[in-house]
């Protein structure tokens, strides 16, 4: 079965022009020219990849994103015009999966998509995954987290960052393995992105539940134990 798209592009010309390079591809394509309509079609599900500009009217791209990841975790690659640092982190923070720079050569977009839907893929086959330590439990598949049964609320980049460390619990990870494994991508601001978000994690679940589960092993990295 070939993979569902959404495209939420304001440029015509340029939306028609991807929609046939995908269509020869193989892929099912839908359209949207607007934020407010993209983010109808994206809240309605059903697609396996959602490309989304940045710049929309009604709604921008970036706020679409936002409501998107309340309810899904379906592969969003982000279409920019813009190449400043801010506009790109901003994106893969709200739990943008990546994000391509206009104007793009087609070819680098479809390799994005393949690598985007791939991820996808093998986090679907790990169905029923639930990982363990210090009372923490995580599901995988219904990105679900709790600590002694407390349900947890995490964004999308904590709950990729807590599966990452539990899948493998017990092992020192570096933070280059983890901004590679998690973030997916060369990160311009440097490791300590990595250290931020450590930091939130033990906000939500290590000084809330009065455990310690997070170790950092100074100069490498952090890890899990379950000791």
């Amino acid at each position: 079965m070939s993979a569902k798209i959404l495209l939420v592009e304001d440029e015509e010309k340029l939306a028609r022009f991807v929609e046939l390079e995908l269509g020869y591809e193989g892929y099912e394509v839908s359209k949207a020219f607007d934020g407010v309509t993209g983010g109808e079609m994206a809240a309605s599900g059903g697609y396996d990849l959602i490309l989304l500009d940045v710049m929309l009217p009604g709604r921008s791209g970036v706020e679409v994103l936002r409501r998107v990841r309340k309810v899904s975790s379906v592969p969003v690659i982000m279409l920019t015009a813009r190449d400043a640092v801010t506009d790109k982190v901003s994106g893969l923070d709200l739990g943008a999966d990546d994000y391509v720079t206009k104007p793009f050569a087609i070819e680098e977009l479809l390799a994005r998509i393949r690598a985007a839907l791939r991820k996808a893929r093998t986090q679907d086959t790990r169905c029923g995954e639930t990982l363990t330590a210090r009372g923490v439990s995580l599901d995988a598949r219904g990105r679900f987290v709790a600590v002694n049964g407390a349900p947890v609320e995490l964004t999308k980049r904590e709950f990729d960052l807590l599966h990452y460390l539990l899948k493998n619990k017990g092992i020192v990870v570096t933070r280059e393995a983890l901004l590679e494994n998690v973030w997916g991508y060369d990160f311009d601001g440097g490791t300590n992105a990595v250290d931020v978000y450590i930091r939130f994690l033990r906000g939500k679940i290590d000084e809330t539940f009065g455990i310690k589960l997070i170790r950092t092993v100074r100069g490498v990295g952090y890890a899990i134990d379950d000791a």
